[in-house]
């Protein structure tokens, strides 16, 4: 009565080994089989295994583009530092709508000084292997007065870059350039 020696299964390459090696009565498939099948069975262990490591990996981006992120506003007429900073939390939510929290400017102006509120929408255009893409439109209107920031931008895994305008009464509250925001 010959025995067989099963290795340690542990995870993926276990069973990989016992689909392409073991039946029930111990003996080896590759020992009873002929060339051909042999040939079958091989392809057939790499397949599942090839799907098997497709389905692996981690990667910290969650493929959304809920969390934290920081954005950093310049002028298109003066590009040397930023007019406005702000750092904001967004959750998608149903039909791409953004739930936008935790509003902060860093930067000092008199156009959003009484606090802000902000609504948005996310269109995703892709989702491959946790990378997100498509495009973000946001509002920011002025909790005091009638200042409000628009921004449009296109998603690429964690940074947005594109377009704003700023519109108000307050003085000094308009202009328009372009924004980064970054996940942070």
């Amino acid at each position: 009565m010959a025995t067989a020696r099963f290795p340690l299964l542990l995870g993926t390459a276990g069973v990989i080994w016992l689909l392409g090696n073991a039946i029930p009565n111990g003996q080896f498939i590759f020992q009873q089989c002929g060339g051909f099948v042999r040939k079958i069975w091989t392809f057939l262990v790499l397949g599942i295994a090839l799907m098997l490591a497709a389905c692996g990996g981690d990667n910290n981006n969650n493929g959304s583009i809920n969390g934290n992120w920081t954005a950093a506003l310049m002028s298109s007429s003066n590009s040397s530092s930023p007019v406005f900073d702000f750092s904001l939390t967004l959750a998608q939510v149903s039909g791409g709508n953004l739930n936008i929290t935790n509003l902060n400017f860093t930067t000092s102006s008199p156009c959003f000084a009484g606090g802000a509120n902000a609504t948005g929408g996310f269109s995703l255009s892709g989702n491959f292997a946790g990378a997100v893409s498509g495009a973000l439109q946001m509002n920011i209107q002025s909790a005091t007065g009638d200042n409000q920031l628009g921004l449009q931008g296109t998603v690429k895994n964690n940074t947005v870059t594109g377009t704003w305008t700023l519109t108000g009464t307050t003085s000094g509250c308009t202009g328009s350039g372009t924004f980064t925001m970054n996940r942070s």
